[in-house]
């Protein structure tokens, strides 16, 4: 999830990785960051004999009149 804060930036996370967390300056930067939080994210869990836990949520865009 991608959100615009209100000083002009970005934030992202992941809702099934609690405690993965990006920020950037544009989209764009908070997607590659949020990315490689991913990656490393899942890297310690296995470091650490933990469990990685399934994609549990879907995206989708709904239009409001």
């Amino acid at each position: 999830v991608i959100e615009p804060a209100p000083d002009g930036s970005y934030s992202a996370y992941v809702p099934y990785l609690p405690g993965c967390v990006a920020c950037g300056d544009t989209a764009a930067e908070a997607r590659q960051l949020i990315a490689e939080a991913v990656q490393l994210h899942i890297e310690s869990l296995r470091a650490h004999n933990e469990a990685v836990p399934p994609p549990s949520t879907t995206v989708d865009r709904v239009r409001a009149a």
